[in-house]
């Protein structure tokens, strides 16, 4: 099942979208009520999607869309690639602690005023050093509080994309501070379509979505790596951990972190250009540039810059629908 939120009001109107995201149903009711009471609310969903799979519903134009959750009682990023979170930490000059691939890293976003996946990335001043990261999101179910892996596991609800993007230049100030991230992290934007986990068919395990996050850097292949290599900690695990001290309400968002894979012989990846993967992030990039040239070359997001982001099934099309943002500066 598919599913997105039209703009309309602080919650959006949910709709049931088609399998080739060409049509959508009305569901009269907003995401977060139907997460709410989900087993209750989802077959009238179930039934609407073989409507609209059968040719029922108005055109879906996915410019039309907020993130599916307009805005959710928490976002919560993990960072599951480690490879991604070496690279980083080397470009900061941090080393990076052993503990790191056993323990995740996660930080608690801001969640009450997400982007749609369109509407453009504002920022002040492009000092702040502006990276779009693509990433693997889930909303879930209640999560108790201390769930297993497995029972967490149970209560992955919905799957989407993410555009989380960081201010690097704000990073190092609030992290010295030895607090954590804040302004260093405006709004997230995420793909305009979610979707049930039955709907990734193989390509989703319970645990990865192994399929390849696609994104482009104003109008150029950037990245490729697939969301289900090197992945160190899968979505139960992360979940869990989001819920180790605290139970989780339905509508729970919990990422992924960055995309992030190494080359086939083990050393940090290569430009989609050079035959590579490519990156999720400009930050990954930089510090690969430095290794092999001594100082990064590719400057962070500039006012007019745009970011699409997207992935596609074994048959090459879109699952999620498209996130597609310029950069803008906010006065």
């Amino acid at each position: 099942m598919k599913l997105a939120s039209l703009k309309n009001g602080r919650d959006g109107k949910l709709v049931v979208v088609s399998t080739d995201l060409s049509r959508y149903l009305d569901a009269d009711i907003t995401l977060q009520a139907a997460l709410d009471d989900w087993d209750e609310i989802k077959p009238a969903l179930e039934e609407l999607y073989t409507r609209v799979n059968t040719g029922d519903g108005e055109v879906f134009d996915q410019s039309l869309c907020s993130s599916p959750l307009p805005r959710a009682f928490q976002w919560a990023d993990g960072s599951a690639y480690v490879n991604h979170v070496e690279l980083v930490r080397k470009a900061r000059n941090a080393e990076m602690p052993e503990t790191f691939w056993t323990d995740p890293l996660m930080y608690q976003g801001g969640s009450d005023a997400f982007l749609g996946p369109r509407d453009d990335i504002l920022v002040a001043d492009t000092a702040y050093g502006i990276d779009m990261e693509g990433e693997v999101a889930v909303i879930t179910g209640d999560v108790a509080m201390g769930a297993s892996a497995e029972e967490a596991e149970k209560e992955i609800r919905l799957i989407m994309l993410v555009n989380d993007v960081s201010l690097r230049g704000l990073i190092p100030g609030e992290l010295a501070k030895g607090f954590g991230f804040f302004q260093s992290k405006p709004s997230s934007a995420f793909s305009p379509v979610c979707v049930t986990p039955d709907e990734l068919g193989e390509a989703w395990n319970g645990k990865k979505l192994n399929l390849p996050l696609l994104l482009s850097y104003n109008g150029e292949a950037f990245g490729c790596a697939n969301a289900g290599d090197d992945m160190t900690f899968d979505f139960p695990t992360i979940v869990a951990h989001a819920a180790k001290t605290r139970p989780l309400g339905a509508g729970a968002i919990v990422g992924s972190g960055t995309v992030s894979n190494k080359d086939a012989d083990g050393t940090p990846g290569r430009p989609v250009c050079d035959g590579g993967l490519g990156y999720s992030c400009i930050a990954e990039i930089r510090m690969i540039e430095t290794i092999n040239h001594g100082a990064p070359q590719t400057p962070f997001m500039q006012f007019g810059d745009r970011v699409r982001i997207e992935m596609h099934d074994e048959n090459g099309d879109s699952i999620f629908g498209t996130i597609d943002q310029k950069v803008v500066q906010y006065k």
